[in-house]
């Protein structure tokens, strides 16, 4: 036989098996939109595992029912030449030139279902945080019995959104006023079914108890520390899961232990509350902040900084004209973030450059306290508490994302805070958080390297001055595949409905 004629033969061959191996790979199935099937294969993806180890692929990710099975190593020699085996699905994504990490776990959401008492779809929510990639909420705080509901519909598939953890605001009326009271507080929450506590200004008689007991009853404590009788010592000292923004860390390092509030101050005024609020990290000892970092990180209490809801204090004008409100801002969110007294987080009448000029400074000290704070070995979480000044649910999450960025911190380390991190914080690190075999199925395929731009979770907008972005493709939650962009077109018919609907 002809040495040519062998060769075409040989490459006839390799074509015919590269080609049954194509016909056999693409011949499965696409998801199915909201439907879990028996066994889903992520092809050729590059893997941010979510631990802080770098991106790596190709790789084939094997998911049966809701759990990761196998992840397999490709050999792109064998994929040329046809001969890969590759684990066979009953459902295909092809992820090629894509990335794959864990779903987003947002450590500080409200499931809010109207803003101001104007009633706000749920759906508009839940579809804008699944949409962008998000497949974990820690809602802390919020109308806890309809939500311990919606996390049993979550949980059976039957909601389309993410997976809830329900923490119940410890302080409702009336107040408990001493230890036996307080303590029959927490026990009372446990009896409803709540996963942890969201703990508002503390009185130092009763905090220790709340701790303590929370502690026994295995719930995990979520604390929006006020300027008030506790501090991060306090909470160092008691065992909190989480500090949750900031207050109650530079205040702790006041060397007086008072910050210099004027004659007239009001705490309960918000427009005052949040001006001197932009002078508080100043007035930090900065070696006695750095005594109180120290004593969080041996006292295994993990800072949720959630930096992006006050970024409108220190730049109001592009909070104010965020580019996807066009398309994204319910026109009752909108109502809500106008400035009005009624609103908790309304308070920008007559906010003034002067004023942004002290939240500059305080967001440059308070970016260093977290990288600090991280150094010497604390957990850093990442949420949003969007519903709230200027923040729209999903982009805020995001927006927090690139501010951990902004603070210092390296992309990897930023995609661990959101990722592994948040799930040590709900205490489901065994099971959330990362791309690994025995893990729950919850992840998201990303239309580019969010290593490279963490924009890329944005969705695409054709007008973009620095590209049109990638967006989120699908987010995997549970072993239930969803169509991102689908979501994202469906709440933007729910924003322009809404708008017609109030003669916008």
């Amino acid at each position: 036989m002809r040495l040519t004629t062998r060769r075409t033969i040989l490459t006839l061959a390799a074509t015919t098996t590269a080609l049954a191996c194509s016909l056999s790979l693409t011949a499965q199935t696409t998801p199915s939109h909201g439907v879990r099937p028996a066994r889903l294969v992520i092809r050729g993806a590059t893997i941010i595992e979510g631990n802080g180890t770098p991106a790596e692929g190709p790789k084939d990710i094997v998911i049966e029912g809701n759990r990761i099975a196998q992840i397999v190593s490709l050999d792109p020699v064998a994929i040329k030449d046809g001969t890969a085996r590759r684990p066979a699905g009953d459902v295909i994504i092809d992820a090629t030139g894509k990335y794959v990490m864990p779903g987003l776990i947002n450590l500080h959401g409200h499931v809010q279902d109207e803003r101001g008492g104007i009633a706000q779809p749920l759906e508009y929510q839940m579809k804008l945080w699944l949409g962008m990639g998000i497949t974990t909420v820690r809602d802390v705080s919020s109308e806890t019995p309809k939500t311990i509901q919606l996390r049993a519909r979550s949980l059976s598939g039957d909601l389309i959104g993410p997976r809830l953890y329900v923490y119940a605001r410890y302080a409702y009326m009336p107040v408990p006023r001493n230890e036996v009271e307080a303590r029959q507080r927490v026990r009372d929450l446990k009896a409803q079914g709540v996963d942890g506590l969201k703990l508002f200004g503390m009185d130092k008689d009763v905090y220790p108890a709340v701790l303590d007991e929370a502690r026994k009853l295995g719930l995990r404590t979520a604390h929006h520390m006020a300027v008030d009788e506790t501090n991060a010592w306090d909470a160092a000292a008691g065992g909190l899961t989480s500090i949750e923004h900031w207050y109650g860390v530079p205040d702790a390092a006041i060397t007086d232990g008072l910050q210099n509030f004027p004659s007239n101050f009001n705490y309960a005024d918000e427009g005052m509350r949040f001006r001197y609020a932009g002078r508080l990290w100043r007035e930090a000892d900065p070696t006695r902040l750095q005594d109180v970092l120290k004593a969080m990180v041996k006292g295994n209490v993990a800072w949720n900084p959630t930096l992006e809801i006050y970024e409108a204090s220190r730049d109001l004008q592009r909070a104010e004209t965020q580019p996807w409100f066009a398309e994204y801002l319910h026109p009752t969110l909108d109502k809500y973030f106008k400035p009005d007294p009624s609103n908790h987080g309304s308070y920008f009448a007559n906010w003034s450059s002067t004023d942004e000029a002290y939240w500059k400074e305080n967001y440059r000290i308070w970016f260093q306290a977290v990288r600090d704070f991280e150094r010497f070995g604390g957990v850093v979480g990442a949420g949003e508490d969007a519903g709230f000044i200027y923040q729209v649910y999903g982009f805020g999450l995001i927006r927090e994302l690139e501010l951990h960025q902004e603070a210092g911190f390296a992309p990897l380390r930023v995609l661990q805070h959101v990722t592994a991190n948040n799930a040590k914080i709900l205490g489901e690190e065994s099971r959330l958080g990362r791309v690994r075999p025995g893990f729950v199925a919850d992840l998201v395929v990303i239309n580019g390297n969010p290593l490279e731009d963490l924009k890329v979770f944005y969705p695409p907008r054709a007008d973009a001055a620095a590209g049109p972005g990638g967006g989120v493709a699908w987010t995997i939650k549970d072993g239930i595949p969803y169509d991102a962009p689908r979501l994202l077109r469906e709440v933007r018919e729910l924003v322009s409905s809404a708008k017609r609907t109030n003669g916008r």
